[in-house]
């Protein structure tokens, strides 16, 4: 089983993007970030011809995220935004696959530390782990996925001291993410690769993704019995490469049935 997460910055632009790579990579399950496409503009009936099924929760301009699956894994106990948070932009989507529960994340940025938009990352991220704490006991299988905005640890960071203080970096930021692994979820590019220099993002400019100049900050978070099944995590750069591309990569993992 392969579970692959990707903020693709419009679905609409990344269309052709995300269908070459399904018919590639062939994941079971792929959650996406930063549709930006209204639900009734989601492109439904392209996926559906290339084979694929969605659940999504989108908005216009920003945010959005979906969920695809082969017909058959039909998706049950969809949960959409965040529980117990009252702001409804369009960031959370989870459901449940068979035994495994699956939750899509696209955490908020922060915008710049202090600032208004960081206390309300902060304030989401913890909402995040009270919700995560109750999905966690009721499901021993689950993955928590997407684009958290937050580089865990300096080996994630091109430059380290040059982001230093700055937001996804900051010490509040990956306490809260240190907080969320605590409930009991493992970082599942770690349980294989101890090296700094692996990067999900890479700024547009500057000729970041050319230079190497990223960040980690889109992750597979997995449970206990997860974990034991996990049998390889890895960072897909090579659509990062490709024509107009997203100014992230593919993260998958993959795992025993």
């Amino acid at each position: 089983m392969m579970i692959a997460t990707w903020n693709v910055n419009s679905l609409k632009v990344r269309l052709p993007h995300v269908l070459d790579w399904l018919a590639d990579k062939a994941p079971d399950l792929l959650a996406l970030q930063e549709t930006k496409i209204q639900d009734e503009n989601f492109p439904a009936a392209e996926l559906a011809a290339a084979g694929w099924q969605a659940v999504y929760s989108g908005q216009k301009t920003y945010n959005g995220v979906a969920i695809l699956s082969r017909p058959g894994a039909e998706p049950r106990d969809v949960v959409v935004d965040l529980p117990g948070f009252d702001d409804h932009q369009r960031r959370v989507l989870a459901a449940t696959y068979g035994d495994l529960r699956l939750v899509n994340l696209y955490v908020p940025n922060g915008s710049e530390v202090g600032s208004d938009k960081y206390a309300y990352k902060l304030q989401w991220l913890e909402h995040l782990r009270r919700w995560l704490a109750e999905e966690l006991a009721a499901h021993p299988l689950l993955a928590v996925v997407g684009d958290f905005n937050v580089a865990p640890e300096d080996r994630d960071v091109h430059d380290p001291e040059a982001w230093a203080g700055s937001v996804l970096v900051s010490p509040a930021e990956r306490a809260a993410f240190r907080e969320i692994l605590a409930l009991g979820l493992h970082d599942a590019f770690r349980l294989f690769e101890q090296e700094g220099g692996h990067y999900s993002w890479w700024d547009y400019r500057a000729a970041a993704f050319r230079r190497n100049r990223g960040l980690r900050i889109d992750h597979i978070l997995v449970s206990d019995a997860l974990r034991a099944r996990c049998r390889a995590c890895a960072i897909d750069t090579a659509p990062r490469g490709w024509e107009r591309p997203s100014d992230h990569a593919p993260v998958y993992a993959v795992f025993e049935d």
